[in-house]
């Protein structure tokens, strides 16, 4: 699944929402300077909001197809998974990762975010949680139910969406307290929210999950459903997001 969302990288930079500016700066004051890696940089969305700060950055990307796009966007990129990564001797004022960091080995991320940090360096892994109103999440639910039943993405349409984050979350910090090099790990918030109209969140959904891999009239099925969900609540809805930061700094001597 990690590898599945290149196939339309297009759709996935137009869709995905950006990280909070207030986000992007704590990073960067929380930094010893602007010359980050991008682990896991995907598209280049959260790179081209820290280029636009005043940051140099370095996007390392596994999908081939999203690193082309993020290079056109302005972001220079090496292709590899972040744990397998050769940083030739390259080290990094901060390590950032937007939506991507639960793909990699979390024991061997943070080893490898540790090697290539400076002293007094951060690491900031962060995420859009979203939080579905209780009336669209049921209403997804139970189409996501009838079409793929199977499918992860049954868990993520209910009321519990934070919760499964938060696990997430949990998962990423863990190694980071059995890490030596790094001084506690916090965590940030930081909550907000969109109005979807009903175009504007069909066009997105098909870059979430499990939805990535599912044939074309199975997508098409799960688009009409949800469409239909979102026509009876009068076209649109709005989404809290909770944007969450797992951050750690480098000890300044090793």
């Amino acid at each position: 699944m990690a590898e599945s969302f290149g196939t339309d990288a297009e759709r996935y930079d137009r869709t995905r929402p950006r990280y909070p500016d207030a986000l992007v700066e704590r990073i960067i004051a929380a930094s010893p300077g602007r010359d980050l890696l991008n682990a896991g940089c995907g598209t280049g969305i959260e790179a081209r909001q820290f280029q636009a700060a005043g940051c140099t950055v370095l996007g390392v990307e596994p999908d081939a197809r999203m690193a082309e796009f993020a290079r056109r966007g302005g972001t220079d990129v090496e292709v590899a998974t972040f744990e397998s990564w050769d940083p030739a001797g390259r080290t990094f004022d901060a390590v950032v990762s937007g939506t991507a960091w639960h793909w990699v080995d979390p024991a061997e991320g943070i080893a490898q975010a540790a090697r290539v940090l400076r002293p007094g360096g951060l690491f900031a892994a962060f995420w859009n949680a979203f939080q579905l109103p209780p009336a669209v999440g049921d209403a997804f639910a139970a189409v996501y139910q009838r079409v793929v039943p199977d499918s992860p993405l049954n868990l993520q349409a209910t009321k519990q969406t934070l919760a499964v984050y938060q696990t997430m979350f949990d998962k990423a910090s863990d190694p980071i307290r059995e890490a030596a090099e790094f001084g506690e790990p916090e965590q940030w918030r930081y909550d907000w929210e969109r109005t979807y109209t009903r175009d504007e969140w069909l066009d997105q959904l098909p870059t979430t999950g499990a939805l990535t891999q599912l044939p074309p009239d199975k997508l098409a099925e799960v688009l009409e459903g949800v469409g239909a969900a979102i026509d009876g609540m009068g076209g649109a809805f709005t989404m809290p997001y909770a944007t969450v930061a797992i951050t750690a700094t480098r000890a300044t001597t090793a």
